[in-house]
């Protein structure tokens, strides 16, 4: 049985599936197991039973894991090594729209490339790792899965009938890191030890807390230079009449240091206020980037791609970074195609540790593509129709004001299209003590538009509303839209938590296996401190954030 096949299962059945994975974990940890066993506690048992060094062999969950990590990594380099095969030798038999495809699957493929090394180096001469590196690995094997996946749905874009090899080595890539992922979460994360190191970092930085407070009373406070508690190494200016370091962003960039840490504080890139027409792509290796403008609607960073001009949504973004520990303060992120050119991304971000305080993201379907990793947005504004929060990152969106706006004809606005493709990735979407009103073209309207707080997208999406204010004759008072007939209905989890407003009333909403009306035991798991570990790495950026429930 596989975790494929959960949708057509009832849910009692599924719940007995999970429990028996979970009874047989004590045992597998410490102990020799067979390899049906182990593989067992995955989504693809008769595919880790066929790929396993011996179908004999006897070895505990740590010898599979680093095993399956190795395959893991060699499928990442075969395929990594196909795709460029395509791109660099034989061009001419694609169009131009798959080729760009190509590239997505070929960056993605390369981060994918570097986070099975990591593993790999961090996990063959140890079985235990600290909760803080436990956490960091998980978020990137799970980050594996979400590339591969999006690299199909770029393929399934621009092509009607995708390269047999490619698609089979993705298929089987999907499966290697499925595998891996489910083994490393039972075999080197420590739950226990994870929760005693919150509790210890929440205790740690109270003290920091109190400077958020007073930064939030006073309300969005712009920065043209770093916030007090930041280190920082370099600051530049832009400016387009000259007078700064550079004119263009990208030139900004460029000029950053490659592969610096976190210790050796931010490179400060300030941008004067303008209007900047510029695709801007933050590389991997411009870690620790902060870029601060003069505010929204003052420095805007704007471009016109979609996908019915013929680019990927991957690759319709304005400003897509994957870079670890990028900052945006006070910018605006722009994408002007319109609703008529349906998918057009304002702002993709696949960075780990990435944050945004004071921006603004302006799109219609597709605006914000939280596509990877740890992510967090504080007082931000949000614009967008048809699924325009979306992606498959760890994130959690705090003090934003989401805006609805008039979608096309007969469209009807989805604010979350939540992309988690396994039942072992940590990832999903937490929206706590925003407010989600009617933009002003949609409050105007005739009134006929639904609005939902969001629809499945991939069979275990997950997203949950806590302490957030919803406003009147906004949000369809079944909340939630299905994805197409009951896909992902059972194992999807959608969640509501002491929300406000007349839109929040949950009496008629949609009676689903995966929604849930939660209670706050249940909802501080989707917290900042929880579930994106912010204590540990927030505040060295200086953006202010509650650790916890507001009280």
């Amino acid at each position: 049985m596989t975790f494929m096949a959960i949708s057509e299962l009832s849910l009692s059945l599924f719940m007995v599936y999970v429990l028996s994975i979970f009874s047989n974990f004590a045992s597998l940890a410490s102990s020799s197991s067979s390899t049906d066993t182990i593989c067992n506690l995955t989504p693809y048992p008769t595919f880790c039973e066929s790929n396993s060094p011996s179908s004999n062999s006897q070895g505990d969950i740590h010898e599979y894991g680093r095993f399956f990590a190795g395959k893991s990594l060699s499928s990442s380099k075969k395929f990594v090594a196909l795709v460029s095969k395509y791109l660099y030798k034989s061009p001419s038999n694609f169009s131009n729209s798959t080729i760009l495809a190509l590239q997505d699957c070929h960056l993605l493929g390369d981060l994918n490339k570097d986070f099975w090394h990591k593993t790999q180096q961090s996990i063959n001469s140890t079985n235990t790792l600290s909760s803080s590196e436990g956490e960091k690995l998980h978020n990137l094997l799970s980050a594996t899965l979400t590339n591969h996946d999006t690299c199909l749905n770029s393929l399934h874009e621009t092509t009607s009938s995708p390269d047999n090899d490619l698609l089979t080595h993705l298929s089987n890539g999907t499966k290697f890191y499925s595998i891996s992922l489910a083994i490393f979460k039972r075999g080197w994360v420590n739950n226990t030890a994870n929760k005693e190191r919150k509790l210890a970092e929440r205790n740690y930085h109270m003290w920091e807390q109190k400077l958020y407070e007073i930064i939030r009373i006073r309300g969005r406070k712009l920065f043209q230079f770093a916030p007090d508690n930041v280190v920082v190494s370099q600051r530049v200016v832009v400016n387009p009449d000259g007078s700064g370091n550079f004119t263009t962003i990208n030139d900004a960039v460029v000029a950053a240091p490659n592969n610096t840490g976190v210790g050796n504080g931010f490179f400060v890139i300030h941008v004067v206020a303008g209007v900047y027409e510029e695709y801007v792509s933050i590389p991997k290796n411009k870690q620790y980037l902060m870029m601060i403008g003069d505010g929204i609607n003052q420095t805007i960073i704007t471009g016109n791609r979609s996908v019915v001009d013929g680019w990927t949504t991957f690759n319709s973004a304005t400003f897509a970074v994957v870079a670890q520990g990028f900052v945006a303060i006070n910018i605006t992120f722009r994408n002007t195609a319109g609703a008529i050119k349906h998918q057009a991304v304002a702002l993709r971000s696949g960075a780990d540790l990435s944050a945004f305080y004071n921006c603004s993201f302006e799109g219609y379907q597709d605006t914000l593509y939280t596509h990877s990793l740890r992510q967090f947005y504080r007082n931000c504004d949000i614009y967008g129709t048809v699924d325009f929060i979306f992606g498959n990152a760890a994130v959690v969106l705090q003090d934003c004001n989401i805006y609805p706006r008039l979608p096309l004809q007969n469209q009807f606005n989805a604010i979350t299209a939540q992309g988690r493709t396994d039942i072992n990735q940590n990832t999903g979407t937490s929206i706590h003590n925003c407010s989600i009103t009617a933009a002003s073209d949609l409050a105007t309207s005739n009134g006929t538009t639904k609005t939902y707080l969001g629809r499945p997208w991939k069979q275990y999406s997950r997203t949950l509303y806590m302490q957030s204010f919803m406003d009147d004759g906004l949000v369809d008072p079944e909340g939630w839209k299905a994805w197409s007939g009951d896909f992902a209905l059972d194992t999807l989890y959608y969640a509501e938590f002491d929300n406000q407003g007349p839109g929040s009333n949950t009496s008629n909403r949609v009676t689903w296996p995966g929604y849930h009306v939660i209670n706050a035991t249940d909802a501080v798991n989707f917290t900042v401190a929880n579930f994106i570990i912010g204590d540990a790495w927030l505040p060295a950026t200086g953006v202010p954030y509650y650790a916890d429930l507001l009280i």
